[in-house]
């Protein structure tokens, strides 16, 4: 039988990936999707409607450079306000275990024994966590509001990856046009193919069925290309005229 080393308990024989709480994996995973989705769907409207190559070329390249732009500023926003709030959070469980400790104290042994503790073990237990000011706030964020003072993702990091992403993401559909073989079915094959990989990707980091992943992705795109060249076939450049 093969020693085990478990001077960390949690860690004897699995790990946790640190991406979950760094903010980048989900920014970047919606920004390559938004980005794959949201210009596929744009080049084949503006290409459905009879428009030449060279326009839906810059079309695209319009639509990936508004499009980063806006991902990078909401994930900033969005992510900031999250940390903000949080903090909000953290002041106000700070005061009230400065104000009222018993109170906190008491109010985290009726939660231990809602978790399964005897009373007297639940007292005890918050007695002990209360020995500890910053131990105790972590304890009553977690059990009080699912929040964690010390997982904070960085508003910059979750910018930059989405705008990377989703500059990648557009890109992909545009690529035929750069090299003189642009046309819808070729940009719909890359953008198609894109969507395959990115699926594929995410389902990596996740633990899920990559193919169930990549088709999903690409179902995604098809409804996405069924609407804006539904709308470009019907408001047409001939009917516009």
């Amino acid at each position: 039988m093969n020693d085990i080393d478990i001077s960390n308990p949690h860690e004897y024989d699995h790990t946790h990936s640190s991406s979950a709480s760094s903010g980048w994996l989900r920014a970047s995973v919606f920004g390559a999707m938004d980005g794959l989705v949201s210009n596929i769907g744009l080049i084949s409207g503006i290409a459905a409607a009879g428009a030449a190559p060279a326009i839906v070329a810059i079309t695209g390249i319009s639509g990936l450079i508004s499009g980063a732009i806006s991902m990078a500023l909401g994930e900033y926003t969005s992510v900031r306000t999250q940390n903000e709030q949080l903090e909000v959070e953290v002041e106000t469980e700070r005061s009230a275990l400065a104000r009222n400790p018993a109170g906190e104290e008491a109010e985290l042994a009726v939660q231990f024994e809602s978790l399964g503790m005897e009373p007297e073990t639940a007292k005890t237990a918050a007695s002990q966590v209360h020995l500890n000011k910053d131990q105790a706030l972590r304890v009553h964020l977690a059990h009080e509001l699912g929040l964690s003072a010390d997982e904070r993702p960085s508003p910059w990091t979750a910018a930059f990856s989405s705008f990377l992403a989703f500059s990648v993401g557009a890109v992909i559909p545009v690529i035929p046009y750069f090299f003189g073989f642009g046309n819808l079915w070729w940009g719909l094959l890359f953008g198609g193919s894109g969507l395959l990989v990115a699926g594929f990707v995410a389902a990596k980091f996740t633990d899920r069925n990559p193919l169930a992943s990549a088709g999903r992705q690409l179902l995604f795109g098809a409804i996405a290309v069924a609407a804006t060249y539904g709308i470009g076939r019907l408001f047409g450049v001939a009917s516009l005229g």
